[in-house]
C-alpha cells in the first residue's frame, strides 16, 4: 500500500513537471521580446458616417527591411482595432473588429516609394522616410458605422474598452522571405495591443435626423 501511494505521488509530481514544461515551451517565444512599434495618442471622434480613429506610430524598418523594399519586396502593414463592452458576469462583448492594410513598395523605374491602402488610395514619395512618416500618422480611419449607434448596439456616453495594434504582415511576403522571417527578429515588426478605456463621444445631431 505504501509503495502504491509513493508511486501515485511520483506520478503526480511528474505530471506537474510536464505541465510546467509545456507552459514554458508555449511562452518561450514571448520571452525577451519587446514591441518594435510604439502607439501614441489614440483618439476616437465622431464624423459624418460614424466614428473615426486617429493615432501615431513610432518605428523604424531596420537595414534588412529597408534593403528588401528597395529591391522590390512589398511590405504590408496591418492595423487592427477592437472595441469591447466589459461585462463582470461573463466574457467581454466584442462589438467592433476592424483591420486596415497598407502596402509599401518601391518602383525602380520612377525611383519613388509608394504607399497604398486597402481602399485603393495611394501616394508616392521621393524617399522612404517620407513614406514611413505618412504611414506613422493614422488619421480619420472609420472604425464604427453610425448604424451601430442609431441601431442601439453602441451608446454615446457609455464606457468601452478600445484596443489598437500595428504589425508587419509576414504572411503576405513572397514565400522565400516568409521562411526567412520565421524566428527572425528583423522581420517581426509589431506593436503590443494598446488598450484604453473611452467614453463614446456624443453623436452628431444629424444622425438622429436620419441624415
Amino acid at each position: 500500500m505504501v509503495s502504491f501511494t509513493v508511486c501515485l505521488k511520483k506520478l503526480a509530481d511528474l505530471q506537474l513537471v510536464c505541465r510546467l514544461c509545456c507552459c514554458l515551451l508555449l511562452c518561450w517565444p514571448l520571452l525577451g521580446q519587446t514591441a518594435e512599434i510604439e502607439i501614441a495618442n489614440p483618439q476616437l471622434s465622431a464624423a459624418d458616417d460614424g466614428y473615426v480613429l486617429s493615432a501615431d506610430f513610432a518605428f523604424e524598418l531596420g537595414p534588412r527591411l529597408e534593403e528588401a523594399v528597395t529591391k522590390g519586396v512589398s511590405l504590408h502593414f496591418v492595423a487592427d482595432f477592437e472595441l469591447t463592452r466589459p461585462r463582470w458576469y461573463w466574457l467581454d462583448e466584442k462589438l467592433v473588429s476592424r483591420s486596415q492594410t497598407w502596402r509599401l513598395s518601391y518602383n525602380t523605374l520612377t525611383r519613388q516609394y509608394r504607399l497604398a491602402n486597402g481602399g485603393g488610395l495611394h501616394q508616392s514619395f521621393a524617399t522612404l522616410g517620407e513614406g514611413l512618416q505618412m504611414l506613422s500618422r493614422l488619421r480619420n480611419w472609420q472604425v464604427v458605422d453610425k448604424a451601430q449607434v442609431t441601431g442601439g448596439s453602441l451608446r454615446p456616453g457609455e464606457t468601452y474598452l478600445a484596443a489598437l495594434r500595428l504589425r508587419l504582415d509576414i504572411s503576405q511576403l513572397p514565400r522565400p522571405f516568409q521562411i526567412s522571417a520565421l524566428g527572425n527578429r528583423d522581420w517581426n515588426l509589431a506593436s503590443d495591443w494598446r488598450l484604453w478605456q473611452l467614453n463614446l463621444p456624443p453623436a452628431p445631431a444629424a444622425w438622429s435626423d436620419g441624415r
